[in-house]
């Protein structure tokens, strides 16, 4: 048995043998000492899990080694024993931190039950702690990878953040850690042990986006045959985490406004509305002002979930981190596919470093589980990588760009570029967001952006 080593604090020696051997006959590892202080040194030298003691010693009283333990072995539980007669001393032992208490003289079964029962929350209490250790390795900021000085000052004011209860608006390209950002601060703020509820706005129908997070009641519509309750309700407590909150609808905004403001909720066809406590982190890769302007986002709304703006750089900005997320992302999958001989020379590197990854740390993510599955030999080689990486562009500075003196709009120049990509490729999106570096969805918002369409 393992997590069973208990020691036996009395000054009464026969009350000790008999305890003592009455825990060896239950399979316990019992030990005992005579006083206090030769608990505290025992203690020091020889860990154990559990401590039951007499309340009434001469010299350093039961009260007193159980503080004692408190402070300098905070992780061992303590049992006191107690006659019938000083149970108020049980009580304020209880208050100081006693796990239970055993009534002198100490029945057999009781003494086994209270024992056991104490030591499954130790262990409990261990397992508890070593899933929240893994978890904070697992969505702890340090598991974002980068020194870049944009993405560190993103973690650092999301590191403080998330001590609030402050609204945080996320925004990044697709693929750029958005989601992994927001568990980071939800899983190191106060509300860590409470529910992350997640949902993404733009992969749920219209018709069923309002249903999903704010509930419905029964027979409020056609197949509503019993009452749901909303994720925004699910997340009381804790977070909701709304992701490409810029695809929701604009009637939807209106109601998210005032779950914002006034911290509750409307189910569908419900009477009254409904008190919840819940943080809000919000995420897009759209650009919330332009759409304000275009009157396809709500100002107010946009506002109110802006009040803590995090930026997650692209990967293309981020040159110098590159080479290491490759180097640990080719270890996690090299492990998930059982192949540790597999090798990534240093001579693959500096392809990772010229592609433009439209994808971001997702698409590199994908390359390299490819490369890791795909390989034929024991070392990745240049004809493994993918065409778009081994494919040559034109260095920038070999592009003649002549530039006015008075001056140009940026805007005008991307959208010259986005025009004449489209018309090289034929007005196939496909191939003018991979001629421009770009992924689909990307080309597809800049073209929506300057009103672009083929019958133009």
């Amino acid at each position: 048995m393992t997590g069973n080593r208990v020691l036996v604090v009395d000054d009464e020696e026969n009350l000790r043998r008999v305890t003592q051997l009455k825990l060896q006959q239950a399979g316990f590892d019992a030990i005992t000492a005579p006083d206090g202080a030769q608990a505290l040194a025992l203690l020091a030298r020889e860990p154990r899990d559990l401590v039951i003691t007499d309340l009434k010693m001469p010299g350093m009283s039961g009260l007193e080694l159980l503080r004692r333990i408190k402070d300098e072995f905070p992780e061992i539980i303590v049992i006191v024993a107690t006659a019938f007669g000083t149970i108020e001393s049980a009580v304020e032992a209880m208050r100081s931190g006693a796990f239970d208490y055993l009534i002198k003289p100490v029945n057999t079964e009781a003494l086994k039950l209270i024992v056991s029962r104490a030591l499954e929350h130790h262990r409990l209490r261990e397992e508890v702690q070593h899933l929240r250790s893994a978890l904070d390795r697992k969505f702890g900021f340090e598991s974002i990878f980068g020194n870049s000085k944009a993405l560190l000052a993103t973690l650092d004011n999301a590191s403080r953040a998330a001590q609030s209860n402050a609204t945080v608006l996320i925004r990044g390209e697709t693929g750029t850690g958005k989601e992994l950002l927001a568990k980071a601060i939800h899983f190191n703020s106060p509300r860590r042990e409470k529910p992350l509820i997640v949902i993404n706005c733009g992969a749920i129908p219209r018709e069923l986006l309002e249903s999903e997070l704010f509930g419905h009641t029964k027979g409020s519509f056609t197949g509503a045959l019993a009452n749901k309750q909303g994720k925004i309700e699910m997340a009381d407590q804790g977070t909701l985490f709304l992701d490409e909150i810029g695809e929701m609808p604009l009637e939807l905004q209106v109601k998210m406004l005032r779950l914002i403001q006034e911290r509750e909720v409307e189910k569908i066809g419900a009477v009254n509305a409904t008190k919840v406590d819940v943080r809000i982190i919000a995420a897009t890769h759209r650009d919330l002002q332009s759409m304000v302007e275009d009157g396809t986002f709500r100002e107010d709304l946009f506002y109110r979930l802006n009040v803590i703006p995090l930026t997650l750089p692209p990967l293309r900005e981020r040159t110098g981190d590159i080479a290491g997320l490759a180097a640990i992302l080719f270890r996690i999958c090299r492990e998930r596919h059982n192949r540790p001989d597999l090798r990534l020379p240093d001579s693959i590197f500096p392809y990772f470093a010229t592609y433009r990854w439209p994808g971001n740390v997702r698409e590199l993510e994908n390359v390299i589980e490819r490369l890791v599955v795909l390989a034929r030999g024991n070392e990745i080689t240049v004809e493994d990588l993918p065409d778009s990486l081994r494919r040559e562009r034109q260095p920038l500075e070999e592009i003649h760009l002549e530039l006015p003196p008075e001056g140009i709009s940026m805007e005008a120049v991307e959208r010259e570029l986005v025009v004449r990509a489209l018309e090289k490729s034929n007005w196939n999106q496909t191939k003018a967001a991979e001629y421009l570096d770009v992924s689909r969805k990307v080309l597809i918002y800049r073209m929506e952006k300057f009103g672009l369409r083929k019958d133009d």
